[in-house]
């Protein structure tokens, strides 16, 4: 068995605690220890090995994927994280991972979206296996039986039963309240996009109902076959067309995490008498069902107000009702259209040697905290606009200035002048941090040439 995890997804819903270039399933939430995606890929672990997980994922998101994996103790490998030139949608993101595990031989699949948390894991997976009884005749798709009537999620009816599961008879699309009480009312379940198959009866499916897909991958330069592969989910193009889809009903708990609705309701163990979720010392007064996530050490009172959510980082604050959470992507549009970086990126970027955080910004400065991880060094690189002072708060850098090598202690400095080229690493066992101090007439992110690189940038 192999599995493809999806990881390409941008969670603009869960904007600011999700940006573009560093989406939610990447995050540790509020009492999580691990990330989304690390609690994906522990889960896969337990019914198949590193070998056999392929990550289907934005290539924005490359460097963010071999860190993750790297924390959990395992070695990333360049073969099975597959990069998307650009996204698609989920049908030619998973016929992209099918021909690749069809190289090495035809295979059951199970695929996987990066961001859902699911309980009660033994049971899930002892439903997973059960389908491959399945595999052989049919895509099958699995289904929670619902808690109540969502609006947010789609629907599947099942049909003629085919233990251990049903012949799909019909997908719904995310009805309304009044359409939701019925569909729950008649059995139906909630589409959670999770789907087992062989690699030769989906093929043969892509062919017959999505020949356009199917044309586009079967070149081996996925530049090509991106760029030709119409934008499409599978459930469009594959599933409602079929005749060959099962359905398995799973009774666990599962959230997409689609909202900051369902992200409540994912608290619900720490909900207060009157609803509310907290996670700090927030004052709440004559308040009721509000989610309240604060970053920070900042003192927040709510008073008389019911079901907000208040998601309350250093640069973005965020304040809507529950009901209008599915919205949250059309502030982020407006963003975006605006050239608002705060729509993509954190104060704090990742990159593959750590990451860095801005502080403060103006015009002719700018000032960072980097943090470089053991062993890592950031590239040999030079800047045509601006000179860098780097003070070493905690650990030892090694800095290399045009070619000489030096040891920054704690407490020491160093300054880096525009056009010399230069490299920091942290030759130790502990973290490294560094205040940087940016000068000069332009501060972007792009004023760098590269030299020489252990993560193959340009």
């Amino acid at each position: 068995m192999k599995v493809i995890i999806l990881a390409g997804g941008c969670g603009s819903r869960l904007w600011p605690l999700s940006r573009s270039k560093y989406p939610k399933q990447f995050l540790k939430l509020n009492g999580m220890d691990r990330s989304i995606f690390q609690l994906t890929l522990i889960r896969c672990l337990k019914f198949v090995s590193i070998g056999d997980i392929y990550i289907v994922t934005n290539k924005d998101y490359r460097f963010l994927i071999s860190g993750q994996i790297e924390e959990l103790g395992y070695e990333p490998s360049g073969e099975n994280i597959l990069l998307e030139p650009q996204g698609k949608n989920t049908l030619p993101a998973i016929y992209y991972g099918v021909k690749a595990i069809k190289r090495k031989g035809d295979d059951n699949v199970v695929v996987f979206s990066s961001d859902h948390l699911i309980g009660e894991t033994d049971r899930f997976i002892s439903y997973i296996k059960a389908g491959e009884c399945l595999t052989d005749r049919f895509i099958l798709t699995f289904g929670i039986k619902p808690l109540f009537p969502e609006t947010g999620y789609g629907y599947i009816r099942p049909g003629e039963p085919c233990p251990p599961g049903f012949k799909v008879a019909e997908f719904k699309e995310k009805p309304n309240l009044e359409s939701a009480h019925r569909y729950v009312d008649d059995g139906y379940l909630w589409n959670c996009g999770i789907f087992m198959f062989r690699t030769e009866v989906f093929e043969e499916e892509v062919k017959k109902y999505a020949l356009d897909i199917y044309e586009a991958f079967c070149n081996n330069d996925v530049e090509i076959s991106f760029r030709q592969a119409r934008e499409i989910s599978i459930d469009y193009g594959l599933l409602e067309k079929s005749d060959k889809v099962a359905v398995i009903g799973m009774d666990i708990h599962w959230n997409d995490l689609g909202s900051f609705a369902t992200f409540y309701d994912e608290y619900e163990a720490i909900k207060d008498s009157e609803g509310n979720v907290i996670f700090g010392k927030e004052i709440l007064i004559n308040s009721s069902g509000n989610l309240i996530y604060s970053e920070g050490n900042k003192a927040i009172a709510v008073i008389g107000v019911k079901d907000l959510v208040v998601v309350d980082q250093n640069d973005a604050l965020l304040l809507c009702h529950k009901s209008d959470t599915q919205l949250v992507k059309e502030a982020v549009d407006i963003l975006k259209s605006a050239g608002d970086s705060r729509a993509d990126f954190h104060q704090t970027e990742y990159r593959p040697w750590g990451s860095f955080t801005v502080f403060e910004e103006g015009n002719f400065y700018k000032i960072k905290r980097l943090t470089v991880l053991s062993g890592k060094k950031l590239s040999y690189q030079m800047h045509y606009h601006r000179s860098e002072h780097w003070i070493v708060v905690s650990g030892t850098a090694k800095v290399t200035i045009d070619d000489k090598d030096s040891l920054v202690k704690s407490g020491e400095s160093i300054f880096v002048a525009a056009g010399q080229k230069h490299r920091l690493e942290n030759p130790g066992k502990l973290l490294l941090e560094v205040i940087e101090v940016q000068s000069g007439a332009y501060l972007g992110e792009d004023d760098i040439v590269r030299f020489v690189d252990d993560f193959g940038r340009s």
